[in-house]
């Protein structure tokens, strides 16, 4: 029994020699290193650290006295424009007061009048004596009513896509479907000039954000060409990741339109996904207010994604997000404000869907719009020391600077001594605001000028005519 065991363990030296000698050199030096590594763990000194006594109680206690943490936030002087609004009284509709004062409104962004309109606000209280003011919960939590579901199923009709999703606030929309989609890894190709709230959901993504020139398809297309010739390098990494263009059909920060049809030609040509921010162009482009997309009369299925809130043209609150029904469910699930958010008022979800009624029932409004923003865009021309910024298609156009002052602030002042000229004189215009040290592109200081179907061409031509007046008081 004895030699039984001594032949087996003879047996078991032999194969561990073998395998020794038949494993792989790397192996070997990895365990090697291991065994080295363990060996310096056990015999090595143990250092502790002392604690400081050259410092007596009374000391620490003046050095604590003495000190005097940071300022949780930056000093921020009382002249900042944002200590320092406006009130207004009563509904921002078409004439509206202002610290008092009547006004022609120029800064609200009512494109088709229907702030004030007498349907819409009959239905909004119908609903409230039915539901009540509002949710107290998000869509997944007894926050879904009827009247969202209603919504929904119209803005997709409207739409002419398979599907929609509503939010209830209009900037966490973009926001929140960005990074629902695009994760770590992913890269996204985003237009210069792109507003805030895609900026935040692109933050959200966490991806790789690469920005193109303003409206630059020449631009795009040179990041997009690098782009390919990365993939070719690394294929197996190519596969997994995906890739996006994120644009707005009207841009809130230029007034001006994307070119859509050569975006779609890129898709196709470099494989990626557009994602279509319409905030501004909903309700206002296309003869029956469908957006970008009716403009150029694109496909609307070769938009992957469409974005746009409701508290412009149809004169509510929130957001939604149309599309595919394969897409638009992912938002139900991982749309952070979607998800986490109480959900629209009911109120106003009556209130959007009766604006629907009345732009399917009134398409005309949509071309008389056109011809005052045309008649608008014209007549501000050639005003001394002003400069438009915007296609004549646009509701909202911005005045610039011809030449700055060399400083912002000294140019904010000089736009706003503008607008309070005529203010003064009965025309309510806006100074375009941005958070200076979160945007991406910082634009230059404007005055924003707003386009509405109320306003008259008498009103139009008065209006241009006092910012000529106000330029050459003030800039001369």
């Amino acid at each position: 029994m004895a030699a039984t065991e001594g032949m087996g363990q003879q047996w078991v030296l032999v194969e561990m020699v073998q395998a020794f000698y038949e494993a792989p050199a790397y192996h070997l030096i990895l365990e090697g290193i291991l065994i080295l590594w363990i060996i310096r763990l056990l015999f090595s000194k143990t250092y502790k650290l002392q604690e400081r006594s050259d410092l007596t109680p009374k000391e620490k206690e003046e050095l604590i006295e003495e000190w005097q943490p940071e300022p949780l936030v930056p000093p921020v002087s009382k002249d900042h424009p944002a200590l320092n609004y406006n009130v207004v009284s009563g509904p921002p509709c078409h004439k509206i007061v202002v610290n008092g004062k009547e006004c022609i409104n120029f800064a609200s962004f009512n494109f088709l009048g229907l702030l004030d309109n007498e349907r819409i606000k009959n239905a909004a209280q119908v609903s409230l004596a039915k539901y009540g003011v509002g949710t107290c919960g998000p869509r997944g939590f007894y926050g879904t009513f009827d009247v969202h579901l209603e919504l929904e199923e119209r803005l997709a009709k409207f739409m002419r896509t398979e599907e929609a999703i509503m939010y209830s606030y209009g900037f966490a929309t973009i926001a929140s479907a960005i990074p629902a989609y695009a994760k770590r890894g992913d890269i996204v190709f985003v237009d210069g000039a792109a507003c805030f709230a895609i900026q935040k959901g692109l933050q959200a993504s966490r991806s790789n954000i690469k920005f193109f020139k303003h409206n630059d398809m020449a631009d795009l297309e040179r990041l997009l060409k690098e782009q390919e010739i990365e993939d070719q390098k690394n294929p197996r990494k190519a596969r997994v990741t995906r890739k996006f263009i994120v644009v707005e059909g009207l841009y809130i920060n230029t007034g001006s339109i994307c070119p859509l049809p050569e975006l779609v030609k890129l898709k196709y040509k470099y494989k990626v996904r557009i994602f279509l921010e319409e905030s501004i162009s909903f309700g206002v482009l296309g003869a029956h207010g469908r957006g970008v997309t009716e403009h150029f009369g694109i496909n609307i299925d070769d938009i992957d994604l469409i974005s746009a809130n409701m508290e412009n043209s149809l004169a509510s609150i929130g957001g939604f997000c149309c599309g595919r029904s394969f897409v638009i469910d992912h938002q139900r699930l991982s749309g952070q404000g979607y998800c986490f958010s109480a959900s629209l008022p009911p109120l106003l979800a009556a209130a959007a869907i009766e604006a629907l009624n009345i732009m399917e029932e009134n398409p005309g409004i949509f071309q008389i719009l056109h011809q005052k923003c045309k008649r608008i865009h014209k007549a501000l021309q050639g005003i001394p020391g002003l400069r438009v910024v915007g296609d004549s298609s646009s509701p909202a156009l911005h005045l610039h600077l011809e030449e700055s002052t060399g400083s912002r602030e000294s140019d904010m002042r000089l736009l706003k001594e503008i607008v309070d000229y005529c203010m003064n004189r009965g025309i309510a215009l806006t100074q375009a605001r941005y958070l200076d040290k979160e945007e991406k592109f910082l634009q230059p200081p404007s005055i924003r000028v707003i386009v509405t179907v109320e306003q008259t061409e008498e009103e139009l031509d008065k209006a241009a005519s006092l910012i000529r007046e106000a330029a050459e008081s003030v800039l001369n």
